[in-house]
């Protein structure tokens, strides 16, 4: 332990008691360094304290001689010479130590006794790396505040000085015209480091795809399929049952439902015009006696509509020619309590080169139908299901968040968690997986010449309505069937996620007046709304909240949308499309225009070649595993966190979540496929792959 005297400041560093003397009067400031390995310094900390009335001169934590070493505390003692009054900010500054590297610093916090046997003890906390490129470094208090109770001049500017430094490195680009705007950053080390995070392997194994690279034809036979199949799919009992009854009508419609797209089903009350089905053609897949009129007033008809791919153009895979359809399917849910396809139309436009496919068709042409249909859902289920709903949304929220609400703002505490993990994973995604020669450009059929138009369609159709679990739901007619798992538990885990984030709101807004009234909250959502969103006014999205309800309500949104939406339609790729046959991500023959023109074994030729297969396969594997430092939804490391109130908040929602787990559980154990992807322990917190 040292102790060197300074003119009027004492300077100690790494200790661990105080000791008493008379030079021990004046502010007591510890700088506590973060306890991670390479949190340390070799730098040169300087600090002082800025008062109500004026502030310190600077003063150097670190005597010659030491550093900032990770889980270190180095105290000084302040004593100016003149009253500053209280103290409301605390301001570093890091200097690179001449000879020696700059590194980064990761402050933990600083804490402040007026004098040594204080009781009462002020946190200033940082949680956050430093660099000397920063200069001047100032934190505030720990007591979470809104802009409209600062009775402060110099911590109102102090807010203000930190979103114009924010605006000035967050700024918003364009990835694809017509879509949700982005972070104007296209490498990683643009990235904040605070906005960075390492994500560990699970340790996933895909040698043994790896090695079809270079294989350019196409799948030999079935048999073929199977060998690749059983080796990298022995300990998946999902893929497995995929596997068994991929061509069964029953587990087409389950997948709609509880599948890895379980978005896009929706029941009709009326058919298309472009959709010539009668009842006469389908009366042997009704009840007896009923009619399409009858089934659709009773609620049992459903709808997949892939009308977005209409049009658009088919990559080019190896140098050949891929294809794209737009399918109509409709399905019937029968008192069997499955839901079952019982018409298929590959493409928009109704007509005799068009014809609509059906189950008493031969066998060959009806698995065709459904693998045109499911293909049809791979492309939009990657780019709308899962990357514009989850992702996109978690980006433009984020930048809105550091762009708009200071960090004092108990939205930003709030939401942080949750979203500021999709600016890396989406930059990283921009750059490899939806770039020139990334995955959609060497193996998917929508690749990059279709990928902005659809990606542009989705933004046009998106509807706020469909984010909001409850309301889209009920809008989609899946509300109330037996067997949608998904609807089931994304229900529970929404409603246990409300009720989070209404206690949350009743601990900062007393009303819905304060809630108008709050201008960082009102240009954060307008912006949203204007920036991110396009100002596309028929998608229902909030412009302003004029109620604490409404306000709940989007911040409910957000967190679903970044965690258990994302783990329902990421985490489930692997299980449903491992056997590629019942997902196929590209067609190599265009769809046919006849029935009785195809075999079983000619099947083989419309799907994907070998190399482009297994390319898929492994970037579905990456992703749908967790890493192995995955953080659960609703577990949270921040420090605000487990302070007073919103700790007991927390306690409350982890308990109502632990209750979803062991309903979900008790409920799967009598299913032949259980469903898991909403179980709140496999939910992680934020979009983080």
């Amino acid at each position: 332990m040292f102790c060197v005297p300074h003119g009027d400041i004492l300077v100690r560093g790494f200790t661990t008691k105080y000791r008493r003397t008379d030079q021990m009067e004046g502010f007591h400031v510890t700088i506590r360094t973060s306890l991670g390995p390479l949190s340390g310094s070799y730098g040169t900390l300087w600090v002082s304290l800025i008062g109500s009335r004026c502030e310190s001169l600077p003063v150097k934590v670190v005597p010659d001689g030491q550093c900032l070493l990770p889980g270190s505390t180095c105290t000084v003692v302040i004593k100016p010479d003149k009253e500053i009054g209280s103290v409301v900010l605390v301001r570093l500054r890091l200097e690179a130590r001449p000879g020696f590297p700059d590194l980064d610093w990761h402050c933990a916090d600083v804490q402040l006794k007026q004098r040594f046997d204080a009781e009462e003890l002020d946190r200033f906390p940082c949680h956050r790396w430093i660099k000397t490129a920063d200069g001047d470094v100032e934190l505030r208090s720990d007591r979470v505040c809104m802009l409209n109770s600062e009775r402060l001049q110099i911590l109102r500017e102090h807010r203000a000085r930190e979103l114009q430094t924010k605006q000035q490195h967050i700024r918003w680009s364009t990835f694809v015209e017509g879509g949700p705007r982005c972070i104007d950053m296209t490498i990683m080390k643009s990235l904040d480091p605070d906005l960075c995070y390492t994500r560990q392997s699970p340790g996933t194994n895909s040698n043994y795809l790896r090695g079809f690279t270079d294989r350019t034809e196409s799948w030999s036979s079935w048999e073929e399929l199977d060998i690749l199949f059983s080796q990298n799919g022995k300990d998946n009992t999902v893929a497995k049952y995929v596997r068994a009854h991929w061509k069964e009508d029953a587990f087409f419609g389950y997948q709609c439902l509880n599948g890895c797209n379980p978005l896009q089903i929706k029941q009709i009350h009326s058919l298309p015009r472009n959709l010539p089905v009668t009842t006469e053609m389908v009366v042997d897949f009704l009840p007896e006696g009923s009619s399409l009129e009858q089934e659709m007033k009773k609620g049992t008809m459903f709808l997949l509509d892939y009308e977005v791919l209409d049009d658009l153009p088919g990559n080019v895979i190896n140098g050949k020619q891929t294809y794209l359809a737009s399918p109509l399917c409709l399905l019937h849910y029968n008192n069997h309590e499955e839901l079952k396809p019982i018409a298929i139309q590959l493409q928009k436009t109704a007509g005799p080169h068009n014809p609509v496919f059906l189950p008493s068709d031969p066998e060959p042409d009806w698995l065709l139908a459904k693998m045109w249909v499911r293909c049809a859902d791979f492309q939009v289920h990657q780019l709308h299901s899962h990357f514009l709903r989850t992702h996109l949304i978690g980006e433009v929220c984020c930048i809105a968040t550091l762009r708009n609400l200071p960090e004092i703002h108990p939205l930003h505490q709030f939401l942080m968690p949750h979203i500021k993990t999709s600016l890396q994973i989406n930059v990283q995604a921009r750059s490899s997986l939806l770039a020139p020669q990334g995955i959609f450009d060497k193996a998917i059929g929508c690749g990059l010449e279709a990928l902005p138009h659809l990606l542009a369609r989705g933004t046009d159709q998106l509807r706020y309505t469909s984010l909001c679990v409850p309301d889209d739901l009920t809008e989609r007619g899946i509300d109330t069937m037996a067997n949608c798992y998904y609807a089931q538990d994304a229900l529970r885990v929404w409603n246990a996620l409300h009720r989070f984030v209404m206690s949350w709101m009743d601990l900062y807004y007393n009303d819905d007046q304060e809630v108008l009234q709050d201008s960082e909250l009102q240009s954060w959502i307008q912006e949203i709304f204007t920036e991110g969103l396009l100002n596309f006014t028929h998608t229902g999205f909030p412009q302003s909240f004029q109620t604490k309800s409404d306000l709940s309500k989007f911040i409910t949104m957000v967190i679903f949308s970044c965690s258990g939406l994302h783990a329902a339609v990421n985490f489930s790729q692997m299980d449903f499309g491992l056997w590629m046959p019942n997902s196929p991500p590209a067609m190599f023959r265009p769809p046919p225009k006849v029935k009785g023109s195809v075999t079983e074994e000619k099947l083989l030729s419309f799907l994907p070649d070998v190399n482009a297969t297994c390319s898929v396969l492994i970037i579905l594997l990456m992703l749908s595993q967790p890493s192995a430092n995955y953080v659960p939804l609703c577990q949270y490391g921040e420090w605000y966190f487990s302070t007073d109130a919103p700790s007991r908040l927390v306690e409350a929602v982890q308990k109502d979540l632990k209750d979803i787990i062991e309903h979900i559980r008790k409920r799967n154990r009598k299913l032949e496929l259980p469903y898991c992807y909403l179980s709140p322990d496999a939910i992680e917190n934020s979009v983080a792959i």
